[in-house]
């Protein structure tokens, strides 16, 4: 029986690994056991990163809706109680491009919630 060896796949997988890590700096890009190290964290980062991009826009979106209902005389808590009220279901993105893009159409949106 000939042995068996195993330089295909181990290549083939570690191939895999470089080409991920292409563009690291020093070790982290060329050296196996350093790079599957760094790609572990890399995409565990780009994991966390994804779940925090939702976050920090809806902040965004919160803090022009704030800013827009304030030169309307009113606070964004009060008027996102007065939306709810009034029954018309817009969500913060959309408010927030609304307030950016088409100031006139927010203030009539303000004023159909009997604040302003």
């Amino acid at each position: 029986m000939a042995r068996v060896k195993r330089g295909f796949k181990a290549r083939r997988r570690k191939k895999k690994v470089l080409n991920q890590v292409e563009g690291f700096f020093g070790r982290r890009k060329n050296c196996y056991r350093t790079a599957r190290e760094a790609l572990d964290h890399a995409l565990q980062d780009a994991y966390i990163g994804r779940k925090q991009k939702k976050r920090n826009f809806r902040s965004l979106w919160i803090t022009r809706i704030n800013a827009a209902a304030r030169l309307h005389g009113t606070t964004y808590s009060r008027l996102m109680a007065a939306l709810k009220q009034a029954g018309i279901e817009l969500d913060r993105k959309t408010l927030s491009h609304i307030a950016i893009s088409d100031p006139k159409g927010f203030e009539k949106i303000v004023g159909s919630t009997n604040l302003g």
